[in-house]
């Protein structure tokens, strides 16, 4: 069983993935186990201190070290305690390395995640140092915390854990699961408001249907990222195919 501890100070935020969605029934299922721990709980102060200016000043304030430290420690036992050796202790930050597919199924395999998610203007360097294994970002931009991130980390983990999804192939034809952007889809009714179902999809030719899809996958990924296409070999087939969707566009153009 996959678990994850989160450190942080809004832990009723995670009721978005522990009550809804496919989140909600994988949990109620044993798919995994998650529990959120507020560093407020290990401060003694009145104000429950967990944040103070920094060194050097500057704007905003920064998360103390020594409650996220005791917090995580608490994680850490919690998960041993459970059986997972070692887990890794993930930072959420727009300093981290690019949250991807990849990088999802790699965490994926891991027994058990510790998830910091920070407040203000960061967490002090020196627990970074002392008790980070790995920093992450879900994309260059700036969140107001790390919770978010932290719940997309986990919502992306959970699709790919086995029994989390419906249908086990969902997770592998997903957008990114080989590379490259999903296929358009499409459901009843056959003609809406003038526009009609490609007629390959309702062919009931299998071969062609997948042929129709892994070309528009490639047309679309070549439309909107080609930078996932760019340091990319192509198989001979996969270039025929995008070769042929360029040339069908180009012509739907010229009409």
């Amino acid at each position: 069983m996959m678990r994850f501890d989160v450190v942080t100070i809004f832990p009723e935020m995670f009721e978005a993935v522990t009550r809804h969605g496919i989140t909600r029934r994988a949990l109620e299922e044993g798919g995994f186990d998650f529990r959120a721990w507020n560093p407020r709980d290990f401060v003694g102060d009145p104000h429950r201190t967990v944040d103070d200016r920094p060194y050097g000043g500057g704007p905003g304030m920064v998360m103390l070290p020594g409650p996220l430290e005791d917090c995580i420690d608490a994680a850490v036992a919690r998960q041993r305690a459970a059986g997972v050796e070692r887990p890794q202790v993930l930072l959420l930050s727009p300093q981290g390395e690019r949250f991807t597919d990849s990088v999802a199924r790699e965490l994926a395999k891991s027994p058990g995640l510790v998830l910091l998610a920070g407040r203000y203007e960061g967490v002090d360097e020196r627990l970074i140092e002392r008790r980070v294994d790995r920093e992450i970002s879900i994309g260059d931009y700036v969140t107001s915390g790390g919770e978010l991130p932290a719940m997309v980390v986990i919502d992306a983990i959970v699709r790919l854990l086995p029994g989390s999804l419906n249908d086990a192939g969902s997770a592998s034809q997903d957008s990114f699961s080989e590379g490259l952007l999903d296929w358009p889809h499409y459901t009843r009714p056959e003609e809406w408001k003038g526009e009609r179902v490609p007629e390959v999809l309702l062919s009931g030719n299998h071969a062609a249907i997948a042929r129709w899809r892994r070309k528009q996958a490639l047309a679309r990924t070549y439309a909107r990222r080609p930078d996932l296409l760019k340091d990319r070999t192509l198989a001979k087939e996969d270039a025929k195919l995008l070769e042929e969707a360029l040339r069908e566009q180009q012509m739907q153009e010229q009409q």
